[in-house]
């Protein structure tokens, strides 16, 4: 009989197994270098790219749009765009070295409303612009809670929270965060109160949602940022609460309206009632700059100060620019006499007072 084959019993070790290589970390995006980031809220009238040009020929190095009309329900999923055009308007941001390219939501969203009808459009229209966002390589996409008309406000939150996860449902978000706007308080808006944004941050990890914090909203809400010591309990409170690292960007605002007034009224930087020397403190923190241990990487300044007349725009740019010491020189240039809007003909002028005595007559 043939000799039984004995097998020899084969050995593993932990150094045979396949142990695949780890995802290497993604860079870090090139204006969170500890740059100063500042920018202004640019029109997209006319076309989308036009915007960028705008906050380039303002001097600026970040910028802010709306990526559809703010004040105008679209047909849900309607609002889309062309892949085109989107490829163009990232290509031209980069070029133009932006960052971070920040989207404002519609300003008829409302998350926290009790409404079914106003509910169920919100949350559509919050997802069109995750995708929209996305679609244009967007950094930010800037929120407001919404109000909850009356309703008590754990229930107001929650409903924030529930909006935000069903708006993101299957939505893989990438490089794209959502950071909650705190709010004036104007009416029954949610979200005055710090602690209140704390609760819709808290509340939906998955998310790992940021925060945008106004200082017209602030002021107008009754935080003193306007003295050194109301400056220091107001961050202070920030970070107990929210905690300063989630702070990604600030709306730089003046405001028209008194400490506490809960009524949003926003002002050209240092000629209201916060002031310049309150604005130089913010801007200069050792906890709100982009740079040193306690500062953050490509935190951006955003301005969405009113153009009452030409020009209006390119000057609070350019007295960011000064404010946190930034030479001239240094500067992202601006391109001398632009602003987004323009003088008016006087022929114009002149036709349109004639038409006006023509009809009282």
């Amino acid at each position: 009989m043939d000799e039984e084959q004995k097998s020899t019993p084969l050995v593993y070790h932990d150094e045979d197994a396949y142990r695949p290589e780890p995802e290497p970390e993604p860079m870090p995006a090139f204006w969170k270098d500890g740059s100063w980031r500042i920018g202004i809220h640019t029109s997209i009238a006319g076309d989308l790219t036009a915007a960028l040009e705008s906050a380039a020929k303002l001097g600026c190095n970040a910028v802010q749009i709306f990526s559809s009309s703010p004040r105008m329900w679209p047909r849900a999923g309607g609002v889309r765009i062309v892949e085109v055009d989107a490829a163009r308007f990232r290509s031209r941001r980069n070029e133009l070295g932006l960052g971070p390219l920040v989207v404002h939501d519609n300003y008829l969203i409302n998350l926290a409303s009790p409404d079914r009808v106003m509910r169920v459009r919100s949350i559509q229209a919050f997802h069109d612009e995750l995708v929209r966002a996305m679609t244009l390589g967007a950094d930010y996409l800037v929120a407001h809670p919404g109000s909850g008309r009356g309703t008590p406000l754990a229930e107001a939150v929650t409903a924030v929270v529930d909006g935000l996860r069903q708006a993101a449902r299957g939505l893989k978000l990438g490089g794209l965060r959502i950071l909650i706007e705190n709010t004036s308080g104007m009416g029954s808006a949610l979200g005055w109160r710090f602690e209140e944004i704390a609760a819709i941050v808290a509340g939906c990890p998955e998310l790992d949602p940021g925060v945008c914090v106004d200082t017209a909203h602030t002021f107008e809400a009754g935080y003193d940022i306007k003295t050194e010591i109301g400056l220091e309990q107001t961050l202070g409170l920030i970070e107990r609460t929210i905690g300063l690292e989630r702070v990604c960007m600030l709306h730089v605002n003046d405001s028209k309206t008194k400490m506490g007034s809960r009524v949003d009224r926003h002002e050209h930087v240092g000629k209201g009632r916060i002031g310049l020397d309150a604005f130089r403190r913010i801007l200069n923190h050792s906890r709100l700059g982009p740079r040193g241990p306690l500062g953050l990487a490509g935190r951006a300044f955003i301005l969405e100060t009113p153009i009452d007349k030409p020009g209006d725009d390119r000057r609070n740019v350019k007295t960011l620019w000064k404010l946190v010491g930034v030479e001239a020189k240094q500067a992202p240039m601006a391109e001398d006499g632009f602003s987004m809007v323009r003088r008016r003909r006087k022929s114009k002028v002149k036709n349109r007072k004639g038409r006006s005595e023509r009809r009282k007559k």
